[in-house]
């Protein structure tokens, strides 16, 4: 009987063993919400307004394409500036030169805000404002710039709301928001060249090997790229899972507790060159990509992407409060696990 006894205990730790590596094999392309709960009143985070956000697209639109070299690129960035600083933000302009894949030189600005400059504990927050030169995934006017509603001129919006939301509320936590520049002048694929690697991302490259600050080191940082279009889907993208899985699931996880799970799909699909990339592997900081999969187009981005389609009709404001919201908890439950 004995012998019986230990015959079954030992079947039944090898079905257990069996079924967690089956689980552990399954979590690894379909990570599963942790069950975390909120660290902090959801009353107590301020709601994200994507009016706000939505008319911060329509105001970048105003200016024209952004374009590194031209006078609507400046103006623009210009306003980026002065809004920042209207916010409280401590406001960086790191201008410099980089050369293009033609070797044309761009004349770039990376304009940084800094929400409380003597907290310790920070999150970089960041977007890229520039937008394409060339609209190369078109049938038509391939040499011509996007308005890049989107792709561009989104993540910006957002992260202008969550500035405009720091004001008012105040949390004691370091913010630091960075919009980087020519982020999307890479290479167009019409043009009978060589392919040259890192061509996109020159902003963020340029930063990673120039920080701001001496020895900056936020605890994690949240790259938005394309995230205003509707029903747009966020899936948690491989490089951000390679290099900063914890912050990844830090963030679905919120958004899961926001109530936008449907947004935010616990998928691991797709891997993207894109600022987050430089920032993980020359800052070395821990940095995620919330960027748009479609499981619809051969890209995976949007039908609009680097086309003359990523305008205005294409936002959706409840996708604008998914990812506005979504970061609101995200700051708001950092807040409190600091606190």
């Amino acid at each position: 009987m004995l012998r019986k006894i230990k015959y079954y205990i030992l079947c039944f730790l090898v079905i257990c063993i069996a079924c967690n590596c089956n689980e552990t094999e399954k979590e690894a392309n379909h990570p599963s919400p942790t069950p975390t709960p909120a660290i902090v009143p959801p009353s107590t985070i301020p709601v994200f307004n994507s009016d706000s956000a939505f008319f911060y697209i329509e105001k970048q639109l105003s200016f024209g394409p952004r374009v590194p070299n031209t006078e609507m690129h400046d103006a623009c960035g210009a306003w980026l500036a002065e809004k920042l600083r209207s916010l409280g933000q401590e406001v960086i302009i790191q201008e410099t030169v980089v050369e293009a894949y033609n070797g044309t030189k761009l004349e770039i600005q990376n304009i940084i805000g800094q929400y409380n400059m003597d907290a310790v504990d920070r999150i970089l927050l960041c977007a890229h404002w520039d937008t394409r030169p060339f609209a190369d995934q078109d049938v038509d006017r391939q040499d011509e710039p996007i308005p890049g509603a989107n792709d561009g001129g989104s993540g910006v919006a957002v992260l202008l709301e969550v500035a405009r939301q720091l004001s008012i509320a105040k949390p004691e936590i370091g913010i630091d928001i960075i919009f980087f520049d020519a982020e999307d002048y890479g290479q167009p694929l019409y043009e009978n060249l060589p392919v040259r690697e890192d061509t996109y991302c020159l902003g963020s490259q340029y930063w990673s090997n120039n920080l701001h600050k001496k020895n900056y080191q936020p605890m994690y940082g949240i790259l938005l790229d394309m995230v205003g279009a509707k029903d747009a889907v966020f899936t948690m993208e491989d490089a951000s899972m390679r290099y900063a899985p914890y912050v990844t699931r830090k963030v679905w996880n919120a958004a899961a507790r926001a109530g936008y799970s449907g947004y935010f799909r616990f998928e691991k699909i797709g891997a993207h060159i894109d600022d987050h990339v430089y920032i993980n592997t020359i800052a070395k900081i821990k940095c995620i990509d919330i960027i748009q999969y479609d499981y619809t187009t051969p890209s995976t981005f949007g039908a609009y992407w680097h086309t003359h389609k990523d305008n205005i009709w294409i936002i959706d404001k409840k996708t604008l409060k998914a990812v506005g919201q979504t970061l609101l908890q995200v700051i708001y439950e950092e807040l409190g696990a600091i606190g």
